[in-house]
Parts: C-alpha cells; structure tokens; sequence
C-alpha cells in the first residue's frame, strides 16, 4: 500500500488553475506530472486580478515575496456611466482588502503569474516532489482499463499512468469529453476583445493621463456592452477587456485578431475618454466568444475529476474565474493530501462536496451580471446606479464578504498569513 507521501497526480492542462493544483499538491508531498497541449508553457498577454479569496491561496503557498514583486495594485474599484462618465460607484479596494478580508486584492500580466506558480512547482528547494511539467503534450485517449491506475495517453503515443487524473485543461475540456461528463457548454451571445495598450501612451495624453495618477479597477456600464480596464506591470500597461454583442464570425471561429479601431468602433457615442483610451491600441488586439457552463455538479467519474474551467466556466463579470479555480486547487490538494491511495476516490467525492456549490453560486452571479451591467438608460438603470451608490454588494445576489472573506480550506494554519503592511 503506497503512503499518503507516495502516490502520483497527472494534471491535464498547465493553465493557471493546473499549476496552482500541482504546487499545492506538491506541498502535500504528492508526486505531480502536469501535461500542456502548448509547445511552451506560459500565458497571454493580458491582465488577471486576484481578489482576496484567491490571493489567500497563493499566500498559503508561500508566494508572498514572489506576488509582491509582480503586482499591480488598485486602490479603488470605480463604476462609470457609459455616456458621461459620470461615477456611479466607487469603493475602497488596496488598504481596505488587507485590513477587512485579510488579504490584498491584486492586479498582474497573467505571464507573470503564471511564470510565479511554474518556478514554484519546480523550485528544488521547494517542500515536496518536484512536479514534472512535459508541453506538446495532447491527451487524446483515457485508459482505464486498471481503474486505479487511469492512464493518460497523448496523440503522440506517451502513456502516463498514476493513481489520480485531474483534468484543468479549460473551457474545451478534453478530458471531460474523455470521462464522459455531460455537455454543459452555453454561449452567452457576447464577445470580449482584449488588449494590452503601452501605459507610456496613456501617461502622455492629458486626455488619459488620469489613468496613472490614481490606480484604480474601473468598469463603464452601458446598455448592451461594458468596459473594464486597469493597470498591470506598475504601468506598462493598461490592461482592456470590452464586452460587446457577438459577431456570427467570432460565434464560430471563438476567436479572431482585432485591431484598435475596432475597438473604438464597439462604443459608439461613448464618454470622449473611451476612444482616447482605446484607440492607443497596438496590433495584439484579440476578440473572443464568450461561452460559460451552465452548473453541474458532475465533477468526477472514479479516479478522473475536473477543476476549473473544465467544469464550472464562467463568464468574466464577476472577475473570479481563475480565483474559482485556485479555490478547486486548494480543496484539491487538502483532500488528496489527507488520504492513502484506497481512500482516493472518496477524496475526490469530498472536493466535488465542498467546491460544486461554492463555484455553482459564483457561476450564477456571473451571468446575473451580464444582464446588471447592460440596461438601456432607463428605470432600471437608474434604479441599478442609485444601489450601487448605495452599496458596493449591489451587483448580484452575492456578499463580497461571502466571495472574498472566508477560506476554502479547513487548514487552521491559514489563518496564520496575516497580511501585515509593508511600508
């Protein structure tokens, strides 16, 4: 009987939910093998936010000094409107995170990220196995022939077998497919372009320039559409998600190139700042269909389980779809750690208990978002304004003292990562 220490993970998918399962994994002394489809591993450029409930993670995993070397960090969160730009609602997001929740609310470039997470899971000094990290790695085929011993085979022929496969391969989840879980794939009828525009331009255009004075996360609501952007890199970016109605092209390609006109061509009639801002755009603009899963608490068959994307996608309007993840990574890793390979699949059962509902809420808020943040003027965007001047949960149906304020875990210890101020 191989110990609790010994046994052996192969995570599918090297994303940032992935390598968050391999390291907390690692730390519970698992043996991790983590297979990415890509040539290399690494992420786009574009901008992530970790709210407290995901930074708490990454802290309990001793990323701490690593986080702060790459961070960016708001100090609000401020809601515009569309037309004038008129401020609907702002909130305390650095210093008031740190003090009530207990953890900071931060902004990377997801390469960045990523890069942190990937050094840790195969740092040599690090506790635990070092985890194997193989790219050009496509699982095509689950063998379960040994279902103790599912084995993971890539169209190259590669077979690897271990005693757990966790599938974190994303929205398009081949190992989902392969575990026969239902399709649960929805569109939601929008598309997100995303661009990364030099913060050199915005600081030297007094049109934008407000941009650098003040850090801030900011989303202009409109009616069918919305704009979210912040700074990344310390400013070296301004980091642009802009949420528009889907073309038929980009419905069936998911994805497509852009170009900063067609930026400044989806907000027609927009406060002046918007094109100011958009139209410093270079060539890496991308545009994206927007699909979600719709809730499903079907996460694991035998020794194969989902995580992420994979099983709870979701759409990017409550800004919490890789904190979602690092939350399955956590509860992963605590359930795996704390059992001998017979009491695997129980394990398994216990994460999908703790996690199904949790990410099910977050899911729903998400798309109740979608429909919050684009009334046509009218009532019902006068009445949407007048609670969010009223109260930063006015989004949906969800506490941000819930979402952000409590640990996944049961792991007393973390507790312990008080974040303490630094000057």
């Amino acid at each position: 009987m191989a110990s609790s220490q010994s046994y052996e993970v192969t995570v599918v998918g090297g994303g940032l939910g992935g390598l968050t399962a391999a390291l907390a994994l690692r730390h519970r002394g698992l043996r991790v093998t983590v297979l990415e489809q890509a040539p290399q591993l690494g992420e786009v450029g574009a901008g992530i936010q970790t709210a407290p409930n995901a930074s708490r993670v990454l802290l309990g995993l001793g990323l701490r000094r690593q986080l702060e070397a790459i961070h960016t960090e708001p100090l609000d969160q401020v809601r515009r409107r569309w037309k004038d730009g008129s401020v609907v609602g702002l909130t305390s997001l650095g210093r008031r995170c740190k003090e009530q929740f207990n953890a900071p609310y931060w902004h990377y470039h997801r390469a960045d990220l990523h890069r942190v997470l990937m050094d840790a899971c195969v740092d040599p000094a690090g506790p635990g196995p070092v985890v194997a990290l193989h790219t050009a790695s496509k699982v095509v085929e689950l063998d379960r022939t040994d279902p103790a011993r599912p084995v993971a085979v890539t169209d190259d022929g590669r077979r690897y077998t271990s005693d757990v496969v966790i599938g974190a391969d994303g929205i398009r989840s081949q190992v989902r497919d392969l575990m026969g879980a239902p399709d649960t794939l929805l569109f939601s009828g929008e598309m997100a372009y995303r661009a990364l525009i030099p913060g050199e331009l915005i600081a030297a255009d007094p049109a934008t320039r407000w941009l650098v004075d003040r850090y801030q996360s900011t989303i202009w609501y409109g009616p069918d559409r919305h704009l979210v952007h912040y700074m990344i890199r310390g400013g070296e970016f301004l980091n642009i998600v802009a949420c528009v109605p889907c073309t038929d092209e980009v419905a069936e390609k998911w994805s497509v190139a852009a170009t900063a006109q067609d930026l400044v061509d989806a907000f027609p009639g927009w406060d002046d700042r918007v094109p100011a801002m958009l139209s410093k755009a270079k060539e890496d603009v991308s545009c994206f269909a927007l699909y979600h899963r719709r809730r499903d608490p079907v996460w694991q068959d035998g020794r194969v389980a989902l995580l992420g994307d994979a099983c709870h996608a979701m759409l990017p309007y409550q800004a919490q779809g890789a904190s979602q993840a690092m939350e399955d990574a956590a509860v992963l890793a605590e359930e795996l750690g704390a059992v001998t390979t017979d009491g695997i699949e129980a394990a398994l059962r216990r994460y999908v208990d703790r996690r199904a509902k949790h990410a099910g809420m977050v899911q729903d808020a998400s798309l109740q978002n979608k429909t919050f943040y684009h009334f046509p003027d009218g009532p019902e965007q006068r009445a949407r304004d007048e609670k969010l001047r009223r109260d930063f949960d006015g989004e949906s149906d969800l506490s941000y003292d819930w979402l952000w304020g409590g640990s996944p875990l049961n792991d007393p210890d973390l507790g312990a990562f008080s974040y303490q101020f630094t000057r």
